[in-house]
């Protein structure tokens, strides 16, 4: 969770959302991302969502069976249902997210009886770090 931290406070140094991304398989970080919307003018390229997609071209397949994603906020929807396609292990999040989140909050989009891949996931990790990243960066832009 720390390296997803770093990703964080890089993206929130570059004006975007500060949210950071790492995904491991076998102990080995093989994809790092923090969010980019803003840089790539591409409302998809949420952290989660770039990190899959490292993920996927480092390993050389779709399908991150063995992988464990690690994210400093609560996954929305469309970053749920990547991870549900693209059959991650195991997801550790950080900070809740009440008004955007989908797995915790919100539409709980892996207890959808319509998700054919449900990640056990583990969430409040770093959460006290993780949200004070958010608040501040919402803070200054206030």
């Amino acid at each position: 969770m720390d390296l997803a931290l770093e990703q964080a406070r890089a993206a929130g140094v570059a004006g975007e959302v500060p949210v950071g991304c790492v995904i491991v398989r076998d102990g080995q970080v093989v994809a790092r991302a923090g969010n980019r919307t803003h840089t790539d003018r591409d409302p998809t390229a949420h952290a989660e969502l770039v990190a899959i997609r490292q993920a996927a071209t480092t390993l050389g397949t779709e399908r991150l069976i063995d992988c464990d994603l690690y994210v400093t906020l609560e996954p929305c929807a469309m970053c749920a249902a990547a991870m549900s396609f693209a059959r991650i292990r195991r997801l550790y999040y950080g900070a809740a997210d009440p008004k955007g989140g989908a797995v915790e909050n919100g539409v709980r989009f892996f207890s959808a009886p319509t998700c054919h891949h449900r990640p056990d996931m583990y969430g409040g990790m770093n959460e006290s770090e993780s949200g004070a990243l958010l608040k501040e960066f919402f803070a200054a832009r206030r």
